[in-house]
């Protein structure tokens, strides 16, 4: 079986920056182990399969290791398919997930994602979490990702975390954080439980640093960037229960895969 497969760089403007995602549609979804051996052969951080439905599309992301239950930058890829290959001229469409229904627009030169809120609560000192980060974070927040709040970009920066602790603590993802220097905050995400050590761009990420950061800051509309190694940017505006999270997206390569 032959399939048409995209790579996107999400959430960067230039070609090499950003998060790549894998984007293969599909006329049906195939068997698990199939989704998950793609997605290991692609060997990105996430691989999207997208099935047509009448007015939308069912959507699912793998990493190499496991299904994931929301990815923004594998959707605001996604969206770019669509709109530039399956669907051109088309500048609003639904993706069906597990996370439920997930609108992309296109305004202008950004494509914005509208998610879901992302929930934090206040956590006790996990020392375990802790010595994995190998330093200490002035807060820290339990989710389905963890948060560790620092006290500055530098700190966020310089971050070595200890891989095989992090796994260690059963935590599914932590995302470190700080005050930005010409950006209202800076973000970098780690998740090697689900074979993602560092994720270099994480949209599923900042419908948690939104709301946390818009109260922080008094202000809803917040210019964002992750500091990974390929970096990204991201522009949020918290919108009740919902986050929107806008950004550019660069096409690297098209092509088909034998399955």
């Amino acid at each position: 079986m032959r399939l048409p497969i995209w790579q996107v760089d999400a959430f960067s403007a230039r070609r090499f920056g950003g998060n790549p995602a894998a984007i293969v549609p599909l006329e049906h979804w195939l068997a698990d182990e199939t989704l998950l051996a793609i997605a290991a052969e692609n060997n990105l951080s996430e691989t999207a399969y997208l099935v047509r439905d009448p007015d939308a599309y069912q959507i699912r992301w793998f990493t190499p290791t496991a299904e994931v239950p929301l990815c923004g930058h594998a959707t605001l890829a996604s969206a770019w398919v669509v709109f530039q290959r399956l669907e051109p001229g088309c500048q609003r469409v639904v993706f069906r997930s597990q996370s439920g229904e997930l609108p992309v627009t296109l305004e202008g030169e950004h494509l914005v994602l509208d998610f879901p809120r992302g929930a934090l609560e206040p956590a006790a000192d996990v020392k375990a979490l802790t010595a994995a980060l190998g330093a200490q974070p002035l807060e820290l927040f339990s989710g389905f990702q963890w948060l560790a709040l620092f006290d500055s970009e530098a700190a966020v920066r310089s971050l070595a975390p200890d891989m095989a602790a992090l796994v260690e603590t059963g935590i599914h993802g932590v995302i470190a954080t700080a005050p930005g220097t010409d950006c209202d905050f800076i973000s970098r995400f780690f998740a090697p439980s689900a074979g993602v050590p560092e994720d270099p761009v994480t949209g599923s990420a900042h419908t948690r640093l939104t709301p946390f950061w818009a109260a922080r800051l008094g202000k809803n509309s917040l210019h964002a960037r992750q500091v990974s190694a390929r970096g990204g940017e991201l522009w949020c505006t918290l919108q009740g229960e919902r986050v929107r999270i806008a950004g550019h997206a660069c096409l690297y390569l098209e092509g088909s895969i034998e399955v």
